[in-house]
């Protein structure tokens, strides 16, 4: 899908499709996970892991901030921009990496998909407090953190997988696990459509520097997540989860949010970065060194 872009191909997926299956994956993927803790049970390993997510959600725009700053001439207000972005989490960047384990046969907690939750709204109010904000500046702000839809359905369906366990899932097993592989594929076709075609638009903010910052950054959030995961005692499918989580950055929720509390920021420069470097990057190196990297120091 990128190269079809870059070669300003006329392949598209009509928007109604796309949307529909960002739905069904976060559907799938989120009551999953519920169906995992109520397998495995919820306990203290739950809530330091929960804990590690919303720390590293909070902390990695203050360094993201720091080192854009420093590398560019972004301004204070897009270099906060995009560091909120790095600091939240790509869902679908951790679907792939969910499908990644199963294919490879290694298990992983089923919570991480309430970490993944949890880690969205941090790195908004981390960005807000680096520009200067308060928590006074609107209830818009707050409803489009936490009652974003990709939020609302992801921890909604955990929620119902948790109640109805693997009883559950077996009923709706032909739906959700079965077409899901497929339905993973298109999504990313039509990912990389809209990641190429903003890449190539992007104009003369992208400098070498800030391109190199959207492959190094996901290394150094992974690091961390890895330290993090290692540190409360993660299986290696969960450290490489929490690498992932932490290595990702937000192109749904974020730039939603930011629309709301920074309307000075350019989107073209977060989303550029986060959809069209950091996302393929994830997806191509990121993913499968994370989870080499988990394995290995997992023993």
């Amino acid at each position: 899908g990128f190269g079809a872009a870059m070669a300003r191909s006329d392949l598209s997926v009509p928007e109604a499709a796309a949307k529909a299956m960002s739905l069904y994956l976060l559907f799938a993927i989120g009551f999953k996970g519920g169906v995992g803790v109520a397998e495995a049970g919820a306990g203290g390993q739950l809530v330091a892991a929960l804990l590690a997510g919303t720390v590293l959600s909070a902390a990695t725009p203050f360094l993201a901030f720091v080192i854009l700053l420093r590398i560019s001439t972004l301004s204070r207000i897009d270099a906060a921009a995009v560091a909120a972005h790095y600091g939240s989490i790509s869902v679908v960047t951790f679907v792939a990496g969910t499908t990644a384990l199963t294919a490879a046969g290694i298990a992983y907690e089923g919570f991480m998909v309430a970490v993944a939750a949890a880690m969205e709204a941090p790195a908004i109010l981390a960005a807000l407090w680096l520009v200067g904000k308060r928590e006074g500046d609107g209830a818009d702000l707050w409803r489009d953190v936490f009652l974003n839809g990709s939020i609302v359905l992801l921890v909604g369906s955990f929620g119902i997988g948790w109640v109805t366990g693997p009883s559950g899932l077996d009923q709706i097993s032909p739906f959700i696990v079965a077409p899901f592989a497929g339905v993973l594929c298109i999504f990313l076709l039509d990912m990389g459509l809209v990641a190429g075609r903003g890449f190539r638009d992007a104009g003369a903010a992208l400098t070498w520097p800030v391109l190199g910052f959207g492959i190094a950054m996901p290394l150094i959030g992974a690091s961390c997540g890895l330290a993090a995961a290692t540190a409360i005692g993660l299986s290696t499918g969960g450290a490489a989860l929490m690498a992932i989580l932490a290595g990702s950055a937000s192109y749904i929720a974020v730039p939603a949010a930011m629309r709301v509390a920074l309307p000075e920021a350019n989107p073209s420069i977060s989303l550029t970065m986060s959809l069209g470097v950091t996302f393929p990057f994830n997806l191509t190196l990121g993913v499968p060194l994370y989870i080499a990297a988990a394995a290995t120091i997992g023993g």
